[in-house]
């Protein structure tokens, strides 16, 4: 049985359920073209399954080496950017135990500061070394790869430090797969079927997971449940994957082109952003798809609540909530009235945290904006792996109904030719005079410098 359940009453006049019923043989048609292979990017599907992606023994190999790293150092230091850090990143703060190896990460930005930061931070602590990188060349990690590598030598001595550092790359080519042979450190394989922002089940999430403390067979357990799930039931009525590309597609044709994913939970932050790169590399192509963004609730009811709720139209609400199973049982206490709280002594933040969400759905439907609900029973690890199965399944199908390849990121080159050039990277020169010319050499009147 589905741990998630959808609330579509507030989408109401916008989709109904007779509408999402009608778009049953479109559905088909997708769901189909993704499990048979026949549409774009079909070379990219090895997540589908995800007990095949990674069986017993690949499991058995990661908690081995996370054990180890956890005995030899006292935090972890995630190298990667997009997808190669942000699914495991959103496990990790979501479901780490207390007392558990901080899970740290670096490559995910070119900031000086930033990285001084987390290299002062680690003074005086045994670090270990996760990079993550297909090919070993990407310059945000690579660049902090150089970095950290050398502080890991220093704090550890060159032969000891080869313990520390795991490289999870290509199976058999590439940069880094080479110069981590060449090293000898420990290397975890990245599937050629399976593209960074799909890889959160693969070792390229599970590594950090499992050297979090968290339970990476129930994390699987719950995403192969919803692959079942969403594999047998083609009615989108039954069937919450369908239901939801469906109803994205619909809004979309209606002229709602902003997708808002709201939790009103802190730990889902990371969730949230992991949501924004899946569906926007998936879908933003030939100029057009919805834009996926996100707010955290309470706490944006009190900045972006206003636009939200009077606004212009253009926006939908996809909420998550997590329903008071297993959270801690925390009553307001008795008090004097003086901040006229007396009604609610005695109620357990879980429910009032509830009231919000409800009140939040019905006011915002109210103000003109479409919404629906995932409910979870808890937040744990089985029940998070089937909601990242869920969007991971639900992305390739409304983007196929959308018409664009779910599976590629061109658009993504584009700033890393003009960064190369500008940088003089060898092979990369031919337009690099043409740049610094644009960036010193604006038209007239187009720069304004004030004194």
């Amino acid at each position: 049985m589905s741990p998630i359940t959808l609330d579509a009453a507030h989408l109401a006049p916008d989709v109904t359920p007779e509408q999402v019923a009608a778009q049953r043989s479109r559905l088909g048609w997708a769901q189909q073209t993704l499990l048979e292979g026949t549409g774009a990017g079909a070379a990219f599907r090895g997540w589908l399954d995800p007990a095949g992606m990674v069986d017993d023994a690949t499991l058995a190999e990661i908690e081995d080496i996370a054990s180890d790293l956890r005995e030899r150092s006292d935090t972890l230091v995630v190298i990667g950017i997009g997808g190669s850090y942000l699914g495991a990143r959103a496990v990790v703060e979501a479901l780490a135990p207390a007392g558990a190896p901080p899970v740290l990460y670096a490559g995910q930005n070119l900031s000086a500061r930033y990285h001084a930061d987390l290299l002062a931070s680690m003074a005086g602590k045994r670090a270990a070394l996760n990079v993550v990188s297909k090919s070993g060349t990407t310059t945000e990690p690579a660049v902090a790869f150089r970095l950290l590598r050398a502080h890991v030598e220093r704090q550890a001595g060159a032969e000891a430090a080869r313990a520390l550092i795991v490289a999870t790359t290509d199976a058999n080519k590439g940069a880094l797969r080479q110069f981590a042979t060449g090293q000898g450190y420990r290397t975890l394989p990245i599937a050629d079927d399976v593209g960074g922002r799909y890889s959160v089940l693969s070792p390229v999430g599970l590594l950090p997971i499992a050297y979090a403390g968290i339970d990476i067979r129930a994390l699987r357990e719950g995403a192969a449940d919803c692959a079942a799930a969403a594999t047998s039931e083609p009615d989108p009525l039954k069937n919450p994957v369908l239901f939801y590309a469906a109803t994205r597609n619909l809004l979309y044709n209606q002229g709602y082109c902003v997708e808002v994913l709201a939790a009103f939970e802190p730990r889902l932050h990371y969730l949230l952003e992991w949501w924004k790169q899946l569906f926007g590399e998936s879908e933003g192509k030939d100029h057009m798809a919805v834009y996926p963004s996100s707010v955290e609730f309470t706490t944006d009811l009190h900045s972006m609540g206003q636009y939200l709720q009077q606004g212009r139209r253009m926006l939908f609400e996809t909420f998550l909530h997590i329903d008071g199973e297993d959270e801690p049982v925390l009553p307001l206490p008795e008090g004097d009235d003086a901040d006229e709280l007396g009604y609610l002594a005695g109620q357990p933040l879980t429910a009032i945290n509830d009231a919000a969400h409800q009140a939040t759905a019905l006011a915002h439907r109210e103000g003109g904006v479409p919404n629906l609900t995932l409910r979870l029973p808890r937040l744990d690890a089985y029940t998070l792996g089937y909601l990242l199965y869920f969007f991971e399944r639900a992305c390739p199908i409304s983007g196929y109904l959308m018409g664009v390849n779910p599976f590629d990121q061109p658009g993504v080159e584009a700033y890393k030719k003009n960064m190369f050039a500008l940088l003089e990277k060898p092979g990369h020169t031919e337009q690099t005079g043409r740049l610094h010319a644009a960036a010193g050499h604006a038209p007239e009147g187009s720069r304004i410098r004030f004194p």
